[in-house]
């Protein structure tokens, strides 16, 4: 299929019209950079994440599993701190440090957990990124994790991940 460019502007205004993804016209260069700028300072994705985690060492900050105990158990991230959203206020200044980054996650894109949890963090002072795709997609791209049986790993869901195990090029 071939796009041609409308032939006056009256026509550019009623194709924009009955476009959907023009209706909205796009941002302005500028806002486009202030708001993609601010959601990189916002959210983290399991891949960042979990490429930090694996270079060993300190990775400069720490991840919040939000969800319930029966979630906990079913799987998590290997290394993360079991915080439910509704014990942050009584618990988070005793288990975490104000001065390392809090990295949150709940279940998946479906859940708004981790980002009730970044609120509550991020009102007591603590600075706080949410992890976009939650467990759900931590799975999906096939890192390990662990279960109240133990480790466990499964092969990467093509739609999420390259199923070779390298990078998605990003």
């Amino acid at each position: 299929m071939q796009l041609s460019a409308p032939s006056s502007a009256s026509d550019a205004v009623a194709d924009a019209a009955s476009n959907p993804v023009l209706r909205v016209p796009p941002a302005s260069p500028a806002a486009a950079v202030a708001y993609f700028g601010a959601s990189l300072a916002f959210h983290a994705d399991v891949s960042d994440v979990a490429s930090a985690l694996a270079e060993g060492g300190d990775p400069g900050f720490v991840v919040i599993d939000t969800r319930s105990t029966a979630s906990w158990d079913q799987g998590h991230v290997p290394g993360a701190i079991h915080l439910p959203t509704a014990l942050i206020a009584e618990q988070a200044e005793v288990l975490l440090d104000k001065s390392v980054p809090v990295v949150t996650y709940c279940w998946g894109p479906g859940c708004n957990g981790a980002t009730r949890a970044a609120l509550a963090l991020a009102q007591l002072g603590f600075q706080v990124k949410e992890m976009l795709g939650g467990f759900e997609y931590w799975a999906r791209e096939g890192f390990e994790f662990e279960t109240w049986e133990g480790r466990e790993q499964r092969a990467p869901d093509p739609l999420t991940a390259p199923v070779d195990g390298g990078a998605c090029g990003c």
